[in-house]
């Protein structure tokens, strides 16, 4: 079956960097783009990049400003998130995610925390 398990969040400073990786298994990973969202609390889950299945083409949301990097490693199934210059409003769960046949499959998501 399709899995999604994200890793590398945790608590850093303003200004730090962490690199997210989302490991996957159960369907051909090189044939699928993938996702990054992050859902706040009490607010609606935003996607923060998208990679595509080459790894050539990606698109970010508006609020990246250049400080993301979404990247993927075919040949090890692992899609990778790195933030720089993190701020404090970009706590949040972070999610990959991978669409197939109409349904979008979720890992569990990873918390960031940005604070002081």
């Amino acid at each position: 079956q399709v899995q999604l398990v994200e890793s590398g969040g945790g608590l850093v400073e303003p200004g730090g960097s962490l690199n997210l990786s989302c490991t996957t298994s159960g369907f051909t990973f090189s044939q699928y783009p993938m996702m990054w969202f992050r859902q706040a609390p009490a607010k609606k889950r935003a996607l923060v990049a998208f990679i595509h299945e080459s790894g050539r083409n990606t698109y970010y949301g508006d609020f990246v400003e250049g400080r993301f990097t979404a990247s993927r490693d075919n040949a090890k199934k692992t899609a990778y998130l790195q933030m720089n210059s993190l701020k404090p409003e970009d706590t949040a769960v972070y999610y990959c995610k991978v669409p197939i046949s109409g349904y979008d499959y979720w890992g569990q998501g990873t918390q960031v925390t940005v604070s002081s």
